[in-house]
């Protein structure tokens, strides 16, 4: 498999991953735990609407990964956002975490290797 389409892949890969964090969990709440980690963390009053606002952040996030705009920046951007969230969510709410403090560590696997393909791959192919 050429390094190329390792890169390729791995983009398509975190795309998804925030389009269904996105639109999935939080736009369509079919997963209710996160308006509630939202609520916990920023307040019942406006929960509902602060996760809709993260849901369409996510989704754009998706859209501007798979745009290739900034690939550098998008990926300080997405590593930064995703350590920020789960620190918060492992400090304040572990109990309303999937996995609990295991969170973070697949948050830390998560940003390495958006590292690595940003960082090391895409040296590689371009």
């Amino acid at each position: 498999m050429s390094m190329r389409l390792i890169y390729q892949m791995l983009r398509v890969s975190f795309a998804i991953v925030w389009f269904v964090n996105g639109f999935y969990c939080k736009i369509l709440g079919l997963i209710p735990r996160h308006e509630f980690i939202v609520a916990k963390i920023l307040g019942f009053k406006y929960a509902e609407q602060l996760t809709l606002g993260i849901g369409f952040a996510e989704v754009l996030m998706g859209f501007w990964i798979l745009s290739g705009n900034k690939p550098k920046f998008n990926a300080i951007t997405q590593i930064v956002l995703v350590l920020s969230m789960n620190l918060l969510e492992v400090i304040l709410v572990p109990e309303l975490l999937l996995w609990g403090s295991l969170n973070l560590l697949f948050a830390v696997l998560f940003v390495i290797l958006i590292f690595v393909n940003e960082f090391i791959i895409a040296k590689r192919v371009t």
